[in-house]
């Protein structure tokens, strides 16, 4: 065949024929394999979407990336997802080509207590972010921030006073007003401005229904995304559950000639889902519809990665196609295959170095606090010799640790770790408060900490003022090393630890075990020489 079209090219891929070899210096870089494919390594071995040679293999964005709500730009893509309890929290990501990703900063500072799905629109020239959230223990609502530039500086979140809802999705109507949608599948009108409410919320659309002999989570109506195209609104729908078993979430739409219904199912249902465990990525769903550069379509969305539950929900792009009545497909199957670049975009730059001398602030884009208080930024003072975070609590379950998300299988850091007064600091593989692992130390003593709490038995004794800590997360298998000397010699710790069941599905929060160091005690720790490298898989 030659000169196949796009449409044909995906049928090739999706038959199993073989691609195109990849030129030699991309070849070269790749040893990370995903159904039998490699990706080819980035920035300090990171694994990387673009392939080169035209194709791409997921994930677009690796690691912790859930709930991706995308905007159309002009010429420009811009994107963020759930940030849940990491403050500052809300990263807006940017592309010209829908693979190749670099975030620029994060559009919220306030904590909120924990975010997750949000929304993303540009309404009259102003950017907004809808965000559902339950701050301080109170019932969950909808707030809204703008910016004028999507670089910020964002506003400060508004209530609109839309109770006990999640998962908002924007769109203006036929009769040109604003409307929130929400899990359900309920509506609101919005005010012109979109920063109140101007109605009451009401059933907007009874989403289609799976077979009852289907393995799914639940029914879970939610994450409504909105699309008008032509005379058609498109109304794209999670259903099935966000975790559980892989077979649950999927992706099902409707439409309508207006945003008040009737809405009509989509004979293509379910549009996405994961058919087994055999997969590479597991529970797809939560999906955005999106132009791309060259005029084609594709689907944004999240899965969880086969066997690597730990690493959060990352972020997956397939291909559609729009059927002659009217409807859309998706094309990319389960994904395990590279997949041909969308065309006619600019090709961009790609993540960024892990890797942090702390000479600038990277809070947001790169470091976050777990679970903030509204002053954890107090804690907090760049100096001449790294990043001085002030202790709080008595150990890592209540110090509200820093923590950086990783998106390879298989990764090492180090860290230099200076103690003043009492503190007591450490590295950690950081879920939550009720799952982690980690060793720590103080003046006089080294702690292990497994099972979410110390191991009393294994504490040793060790003078420190002053230590470089390495982890190597090898596969879930989990080594840890210190060094008194600069990192000359070094201790192996006694202990290895297993963490392939620390995530969702075991402790839910639909969070990610992240790299995480706390400070805690009556004193501060000083980060030096933070460094990060993938390994080979």
């Amino acid at each position: 065949m030659t000169n196949p079209s796009r449409r044909d090219a995906f049928k090739i891929l999706l038959a199993g024929a073989s691609l195109p070899a990849l030129p030699a210096a991309a070849a070269s870089s790749t040893d990370c394999q995903a159904g039998g494919q490699a990706w080819r390594r980035g920035i300090e071995g990171q694994r990387q979407a673009d392939q080169g040679g035209g194709t791409y293999l997921n994930p677009i964005i690796a690691g912790d990336h859930p709930d991706p709500t995308v905007l159309k730009d002009g010429k420009d893509y811009y994107l963020t997802y759930s940030s849940f309890y990491s403050y500052p929290g809300l990263v807006i990501w940017h592309s010209t080509d829908l693979v190749n990703w670099r975030p620029i900063a994060p559009a919220l500072k306030q904590p909120l207590g924990t975010i997750w799905a949000v929304d993303l629109c540009k309404h009259d020239g102003r950017y907004f972010i809808y965000i559902p959230a339950a701050p301080d223990g109170k019932p969950w609502s909808i707030y809204a921030i703008w910016a004028d530039r999507i670089e910020g500086p964002w506003s400060d979140p508004v209530d609109l006073k839309i109770a006990d809802c999640i998962d908002p999705g924007h769109v203006v109507g036929e009769d040109g007003k604003r409307y929130l949608f929400v899990n359900g599948i309920r509506k609101i009108r919005l005010t012109d401005d979109g920063l109140a409410t101007d109605g009451k919320l009401e059933k907007a659309y009874e989403p289609w229904r799976y077979p009852a002999d289907w393995v799914v989570e639940n029914f879970a109506p939610e994450g409504p995304k909105l699309l008008r195209r032509g005379k058609w609104f498109y109304l794209v729908t999670a259903v099935g559950g966000t975790a559980g078993p892989v077979t649950g979430h999927m992706v099902i739409a409707a439409r309508s000639t207006s945003v008040h219904g009737p809405w009509e199912h989509c004979p293509h249902n379910p549009l996405v889902r994961s058919l087994s465990t055999a997969e590479p990525w597991w529970s797809r769903g939560h999906a955005t519809l999106i132009e791309g550069p060259a005029g084609d379509w594709w689907m944004i969305y999240h899965g969880y990665e086969n066997g690597y539950r730990t690493l959060g929900r990352q972020t997956l792009l397939e291909p559609m196609e729009w059927t002659a009545d009217g409807w859309f497909r998706a094309l990319g199957g389960d994904l395990s295959r590279p997949l041909p670049m969308p065309k006619g975009g600019r090709k961009g730059a790609a993540g960024f170095a892990l890797s942090d001398d702390f000479r600038r602030d990277r809070f947001g884009v790169q470091w976050s606090f777990h679970d903030p208080a509204p002053d954890e930024m107090t804690r907090v003072r760049f100096t001449q010799d790294g990043l001085r975070i002030a202790g709080r609590g008595k150990s890592p379950a209540d110090s509200r640790p820093l923590t950086c998300s990783a998106g390879d299988r298989a990764y090492e850091v180090e860290v230099d770790l200076t103690l003043e007064g009492e503190a007591e600091a450490g590295l950690l593989l950081f879920y939550s408060q009720k799952a982690f692992v980690g060793i720590g130390f103080t003046r006089d003593e080294v702690k292990t900490f497994q099972y979410a709490e110390e191991q009393g038995w294994a504490r040793g004794k060790r003078k420190t003022s002053s230590v470089r800590v390495r982890m190597t997360n090898d596969d879930h298998v989990v080594t840890w090393r210190y060094s008194h000397d600069g990192g000359k010699t070094w201790t192996l710790h006694g202990t290895r630890m297993e963490v392939s069941g620390i995530h969702h599905n075991v402790f839910g929060g639909f969070l990610s075990l992240k790299v995480g160091i706390y400070s805690a005690g009556k004193g501060a720790v000083t980060l030096g020489d933070f460094r990060y490298r993938a390994l080979p898989a």
